[in-house]
């Protein structure tokens, strides 16, 4: 694993397991979503899937704070030498544990009686959810890439733009329906919830190539929406 911030520190091998378990709790917020996701889009009851969904949130909460706490004190014995390393895995656990949340959040649409199934929308809807869930696998395997690859990256990064501007327009488009708002107001609140998820693995993938002091930041200086 080479990614950008590991450039200058002491010693690579030193951040191996938390690579490793880096990819394991994006695998878990990709089961997050396809769980909330199913509950949204198909007659599958909320309930048998929500306790899965938080458990899954709690483990991926608790790995944050155990690799956060192992950062800590790595700084702590080596000093600043890897404080880059130590910076970046710092905003990549984040934009996780973030995902996680916003998978959450997917679920709880649907506890709170909203259903997307069997609507004109649907099957659009299956398809853009199975392009997002795909999304997560390839950013797990761009983290765990030998090597730094520009190009992957740049093409993950201008298929995830195109993606989420895709999302915004949906969301500008229900702003100004004339369809009742029972009907556009939880489509957009999901779109929104997609638009972040998407945003997150791209601030993921962007952390293994970006300088430290760009990370968090798009072309011109703007911040990327990963709230």
């Amino acid at each position: 694993m080479v990614l950008a911030f590991f450039r200058g520190s002491s010693g690579d091998g030193d951040f191996e397991h938390i690579v490793t378990r880096s990819i394991a709790m994006l695998a878990d917020a990709r089961h997050s979503f396809d769980l909330a996701t199913l509950a949204l889009l198909t007659k599958a009851e909320p309930e048998t899937v929500a306790q899965d969904i938080r458990d899954t949130d709690q483990r991926i909460n608790l790995a944050e704070q155990e690799l956060r706490s192992e950062l800590v004190v790595h700084v702590t014995v080596k000093g600043g030498a890897d404080i880059g390393s130590v910076l970046g895995f710092t905003l990549l656990l984040k934009k996780i544990e973030r995902i996680g949340d916003q998978a959450k959040n997917i679920l709880e649409l649907s506890e709170n009686g909203v259903t997307l199934a069997d609507t004109d929308e649907t099957e659009a809807l299956l398809a853009e959810r199975q392009v997002l869930s795909t999304l997560f696998a390839e950013a797990g395997e761009l983290l765990a890439a030998s090597d730094d690859d520009e190009a992957d990256i740049d093409d993950f990064a201008s298929r995830v733009d195109a993606i989420t501007a895709g999302y915004q327009e949906k969301i500008d488009s229900f702003m100004t329906s004339e369809r009742p708002g029972r009907e556009v107001v939880p489509l957009a609140i999901y779109f929104r919830y997609l638009r972040r998820i998407a945003a997150n693995l791209l601030g993921v993938v962007r952390t293994s190539g970006e300088p430290i002091p760009h990370l968090d930041y798009l072309e011109g200086g703007t911040v990327d929406t990963d709230d």
